[in-house]
């Protein structure tokens, strides 16, 4: 029998597509970094453009992920390889790191002209969990999250948080490895089965389940219920207004 949310010690969140409506930000600013690496090459190859897909290449290779594992995970997809190269490198260089630091300046330009808007059903969920003395903690793969949830307004509805700062800090492999589930789980003084992880991407299921969570949520706001499922997902909702915490 799967335990009541409210059972558990803590509840710990992933954010984009999960807290705030930013996976949809994301996409955007994959396909843009993508496409127009792509179109470069193939007018080169004097081949034909296949262009990077919003929805499937977006849950395959890169949601979920820190911009340089998502970098190397498309290239990787397509055949092409690229030297790392360093943190430091400005946009338009073929590295690895370049093309990451593109995709991020895009994202934030995307943030600061547009806003970030909280899901409204999330935000009631982990006020009843705080309110019932449960512990929130976020994970995020970005490096811009403490940004991304002031803008949001829910940057105090985290007793802890791990994101692609702290993982770079602390060396810690990204999802689909467990690391920094359970360096939030630490920091929240909870052993993991009395945990419960809530992610909507393939790589932060698959991290929930691997690290022996008590209870991993999928949310399935594109459809993908099955997948998530089949990644390691003990319940997968479209909304986490469907799900019963009690």
């Amino acid at each position: 029998m799967r335990p009541s949310l409210f059972d558990l010690d803590a509840v710990i969140f992933d954010m984009d597509g999960v807290v705030t409506e930013t996976a949809t930000v994301h996409a955007r600013a994959w396909k843009k970094l993508f496409d127009a690496y792509l179109q470069q090459r193939a007018e080169e190859a004097g081949e034909e453009l296949v262009p990077f897909d919003s929805h499937a290449d977006y849950e395959r290779y890169v949601d979920g992920k820190n911009r340089y594992d998502g970098v190397r995970s498309f290239l990787a997809s397509r055949g092409i390889t690229l030297p790392d190269g360093d943190p430091s490198d400005q946009p338009g260089r073929d590295t690895v790191c370049a093309m990451g630091n593109d995709k991020d300046n895009y994202f934030l330009v995307d943030v600061r002209e547009n806003g970030v808007r909280p899901y409204e059903s999330t935000i009631k969920l982990i006020r009843e969990l705080r309110e019932k003395g449960v512990k929130t903690g976020l994970v995020s793969a970005s490096r811009n999250a403490e940004e991304v949830l002031a803008g949001a307004g829910a940057l105090e509805l985290f007793d802890e948080r791990v994101d692609g700062v702290t993982a770079a800090e602390l060396h810690l492999p990204g999802k689909p490895d467990p690391a920094t589930f359970l360096e939030a789980a630490r920091r929240l003084g909870v052993d993991p089965s009395k945990a419960a992880v809530v992610e909507d991407a393939l790589s932060g299921v698959a991290a929930g389940r691997a690290g022996n969570f008590g209870l991993v949520v999928g949310v399935a706001r594109a459809g993908q219920s099955a997948a998530l499922l089949d990644a390691g997902a003990d319940v997968a909702v479209a909304d986490l207004a469907e799900l019963d915490a009690d």
